[in-house]
């Protein structure tokens, strides 16, 4: 892990001050960066991809005024290694974080996973932050460039130091709830003063910044605010799924307030505004719980997500419903277009480079159990590997899922994946089978 540079910092106290060494300082022309990340939404889940009553205004816009790919796609439907995929630039078996809770053999009277706070537990889960350690995440790259760097919302990495964010909200301690964000959680359910002054104070110091915007939205509680849950009441007689449809509206509300504190700050212009869904979520009619083939699966509802690339003036604002796009391209995507290097062995490309475009052949994706099985290799928790070569998706289960047989869908015709063509397309199956054992082929494949 590369050591970020010393940065004085000016924060809230809710923001925790992170001190480095050798200090850089910017060029007054450089771009700044905001990465917003919904939290378990379904890629139909927006107005703007049909959706026929939930209302998101603010994403409308920005979809709008972005080069977006409604054929984006998270390489894997679980929120840690989402996550860990998106700030790294790499496959979950690359940078090995595969699941949200590290191995725990101390179970005990039907206990699903161990009190978060157990001390060994702890250092289990402590122990699993090496995996992090040893990435160049996004945040450390720009540091070299002179970048200020603030961690808000969803967050499991430990300190978000260990990725080298100068600023952060989660105090990560987990002794005291610091599982997966803690205090950082706060930020959109509970406003946005803590980026509004992290704004303020890069701008007076002219320092360029990167900021993650990873509020606990929609994701559950469902709890959304009576005068946003009372439009949706009356649009379906599942009371759940209208608490889940406001919660997607409370988190375009959000959106919107952090895009205009881009235009109250004059940043609108100079700053790159990346989004995507660290993972997608179908809502059940009966409860706030996530129906299958959504959330942790590798089917469309599970993996698919609107991505948006908007830099006014640069980016020409443009509705992609065909290109295959990842979250492993945000990474080299951002590098190349802040012109600084991006990292050898970075499997994305830069999207907006029309011949890497040209040349993508096929996009993939893996998932893997919830509990991560073992701490340094990923194969025992693999469940399914999945690639998609235009038109057509292959879900090809692991050893683990006994009894499962590969499923082949033309994710165009049918995106909702209802009919199962691998039994008719068998030497269609054979060729995707072949490109998933090029790219990842484990012991458990």
């Amino acid at each position: 892990m590369n050591a970020p540079h010393r940065l004085l910092l000016a924060l809230p106290a809710l923001c925790l001050a992170l001190s480095f060494s050798e200090p850089v300082f910017a060029q007054d022309d450089q771009l700044n960066v905001v990465v917003i990340l919904s939290d378990d939404q379904a890629w139909t889940d927006y107005s703007f991809m049909g959706h026929p009553h939930i209302q998101t205004p603010n994403l409308d816009r920005l979809a709008k005024e972005s080069l977006t790919f409604t054929r984006g796609y998270s390489p894997v439907s679980l929120c840690r290694p989402s996550l860990a995929t998106i700030i790294s630039g790499l496959y979950p078996h690359q940078h090995g974080i595969v699941g949200n809770d590290p191995p725990w053999s101390g179970m005990q009277n039907g206990e699903r996973r161990p009190p978060h706070n157990q001390p060994a537990y702890v250092q289990n889960r402590m122990d699993y932050l090496q995996h992090v350690d040893k990435l160049d995440c996004h945040p450390e790259l720009l540091a070299r460039h002179g970048y200020r760097s603030l961690q808000t919302g969803k967050w499991w990495e430990g300190k978000p130091s260990r990725a080298g964010f100068t600023d952060a909200m989660t105090h990560a301690d987990f002794t005291r709830d610091g599982r997966h964000g803690d205090d950082g959680l706060k930020i959109g359910r509970e406003g946005m003063q803590v980026i509004d002054e992290f704004l303020a104070d890069t701008q007076a110091k002219k320092q360029p910044f990167y900021l993650w915007y990873a509020p606990f939205l929609p994701h559950t509680p469902h709890n959304p605010p009576e005068r946003l849950l009372a439009k949706y009441r009356d649009k379906t007689d599942s009371l759940p799924m209208a608490k889940y449809w406001a919660m997607c509206e409370w988190f375009d509300e959000t959106c919107g307030e952090l895009l205009g504190l881009l235009d109250k700050h004059s940043l609108a212009e100079n700053t790159l505004v990346v989004y995507v869904t660290d993972n997608g979520w179908i809502n059940q009619t009966d409860a706030s719980r996530y129906a299958p083939r959504s959330k942790r699966s590798p089917n469309e509802g599970g993996t698919r997500t609107p991505i948006m690339y908007r830099l006014p003036g640069v980016i020409e604002p443009r509705m992609d419903t065909t290109t295959l796009a990842s979250t492993i391209d945000v990474v080299p995507t951002t590098q190349k277009l802040l012109g600084f290097e991006v990292p050898e062995g970075l499997p994305g490309i830069d999207v907006l480079d029309s011949d890497e475009v040209e040349l993508r052949d096929a996009i993939y994706g893996e998932i893997f159990e919830h509990d991560i099985q073992h701490m340094d290799d990923p194969s025992p928790s693999l469940q399914y590997r999945w690639v998609i070569q235009g038109d057509y998706k292959l879900i090809d289960p692991s050893k683990r899922m006994s009894g499962e047989s590969p499923e082949l869908y033309n994710v165009v015709k049918d995106p909702h994946e209802n009919q199962n063509l691998a039994d008719q397309q068998p030497e269609k199956v054979e060729t995707l089978q072949s490109l998933l054992d090029e790219w990842y082929l484990p012991d458990s494949a």
